[in-house]
């Protein structure tokens, strides 16, 4: 028995120094920590349950019979975060450069079967330099079976990719099948092709960090939400982000407790709005006044920053926020922004997440670039999403609400449960002076001014709306968090269906 269990240990000791003590040297003079250090810090301390450890590629090609590794490059296995089950696999870049083989992807996929099979959530820590060429269609065949399972996990339990090394080719669409993707600053990049053969085909001279690093997904393409400067920071986010989200599409969103009163007021929220109608003022101001302690973790933060989204909490239940910021373009719609909300607002109905939204929009960007671009299409996106989620939808209108815009953000006509506008709400078609110089075309300036003030006094306030019942109620500043807190109370046994389909057709 004794030899036997010697033969355990040292198999283990095998499985755990990976590819190495040279290689892990050279992971730590990147700055980057390696596998199962970063699983040490994204689980609970001794809740990491290891499967797989002694599994190996089954490749004989190109001298591959003589480079046998337990493990595989990859270490898979479940853990709790806070108490909480996920499942998880964390790619060892020390084992043949973390490169994806048919028994590594048979891994991935074992972890993914059992988080549908229990419902908790899957996060992959990827750090890999894509297929293993030396097995050739083989490790294609495994990436195919790996995209299938997110594919299939997709609205059933969350998934997240941190991305914390190289991920190129085939393997970046794994994450961008996920729900939501983490970066690492100066250390992580994703491409489809990387900079040589971007140069051989386009002539194009390009570093790894411009083609696809953390600042380009994050601020240009919107490919990854959020990014961090190290492993670290972004493995701690990573613990408090799933703390907002429920286990699966079949439980309830977690509920921390809160001593911060669901009936405060904020009265500083009633001098919010600047007396000028042109003049910005900051929308996570509002957000972190309402939510629970200020706290609002947000995504994508760098990119179209014109409408903000993230998870905070009321009466310490998760709720998903939308808002139009006016410190960017003046808070208006455009494709960026209109893809952005309308994914997260998906994400939202499909974990049964309520949805708060507050609105301050003066319409969809014109443009010729945003028309060829196809802002119908990307713009209805939005719209689609709002329109479809049967979740708990709260909306607070706060300043302006023009046209199209006013309908596409979660209106009372797209079945938005409680519609409240503060008394600084504009409801119109559009802007007084647009408007005025439309309907009396030709008349002098003189004219034209009073006309203006006649059509501000009419429309410029958001009586005319609720006197249609567009608007449930016109609420105070202070109190909206209340009002917030009361509604998601009421709307908690929400009840609502969709026509039966296979699936719907949104406008990709």
């Amino acid at each position: 028995m004794s030899s036997t269990i010697e033969e355990l240990e040292r198999r283990r000791d095998a499985a755990r120094l990976g590819g190495g003590q040279k290689r892990i040297d050279a992971q730590h003079a990147k700055g980057k920590l390696t596998a199962r250090e970063r699983l040490d810090v994204l689980l609970d301390e001794g809740s990491f349950e290891e499967l797989d450890m002694y599994v190996e590629h089954n490749a004989v090609d190109f001298g591959m019979a003589d480079q046998v590794i337990p493990g595989d490059g990859v270490v898979t296995g479940s853990g709790t975060i806070n108490g909480r089950l996920v499942f998880v696999f964390s790619q060892d870049f020390t084992v043949f450069g973390g490169s994806l083989s048919e028994r590594h992807a048979q891994k991935i996929c074992k972890i993914m079967d059992m988080a549908l099979k229990v419902g908790a959530p899957v996060i992959g820590l990827n750090d890999s330099g894509g297929a293993r060429i030396q097995e050739g269609v083989a490790s294609l065949g495994g990436y195919a079976e790996v995209f299938q399972r997110n594919v299939l996990a997709s609205g059933v339990v969350p998934q997240l990719s941190l991305i914390m090394g190289p991920c190129a080719g085939g393997a970046v669409y794994s994450p961008a099948m996920t729900d939501f993707i983490f970066m690492v600053k100066d250390s992580s990049y994703m491409f489809v092709t990387g900079p040589d053969v971007v140069k051989t085909v386009t002539n194009e001279v390009v570093t790894q960090e411009e083609l696809g690093g953390a600042s380009t997904h994050t601020v240009k393409s919107g490919v990854a939400d959020v990014a961090f400067e190290n492993d670290i920071e972004a493995l701690l986010a990573a613990r408090d982000f799933i703390d907002f989200l429920p286990a699966s599409n079949r439980e309830d969103v977690p509920e921390r407790p809160s001593e911060d009163r669901w009936d405060r007021t904020e009265e500083s929220l009633d001098t919010l709005i600047p007396p000028s109608a042109n003049q910005p003022y900051d929308m996570h101001e509002l957000i972190r006044k309402v939510v629970d302690e200020g706290e609002f973790f947000e995504l994508q933060p760098a990119h179209a920053g014109n409408i903000l989204i993230g998870f905070g909490r009321i009466e310490g239940r998760t709720v998903g926020i939308v808002a139009n910021q006016p410190m960017v373009l003046a808070g208006v719609l455009d494709i960026n922004s209109s893809k952005k909300a309308a994914r997260f607002v998906r994400f939202c109905d499909a974990f049964d997440i309520p949805i708060v939204t507050f609105v301050d929009v003066p319409g969809f960007l014109p443009g010729v670039g945003q028309e060829h671009s196809g802002i119908i299409k990307h713009g209805a996106k939005l719209l689609f999403a709002y329109a479809e989620a049967t979740v708990p939808k709260i909306t607070v209108i706060t300043r302006k609400a023009y046209g199209g815009a006013y309908d596409v953000m979660a209106s009372k006509h797209l079945r938005g449960d409680l519609n409240y506008a503060w008394p600084t709400a504009e409801i119109a078609v559009m802007g007084a002076k647009g408007a005025v110089e439309i309907i009396f075309r030709g008349k002098t300036p003189e004219e034209i001014a009073e006309r203006t003030a006649e059509y501000e006094a009419r429309f410029a306030n958001p009586f005319v709306a609720a006197s249609k019942g567009f608007i449930d109620e016109v609420i105070l500043p202070h109190s909206t968090r209340r009002r917030i807190a009361l509604g998601l109370r009421k709307l908690r046994n929400k009840s609502l269906e969709n026509p039966w389909k296979k699936h719907d057709n949104i406008p990709l």
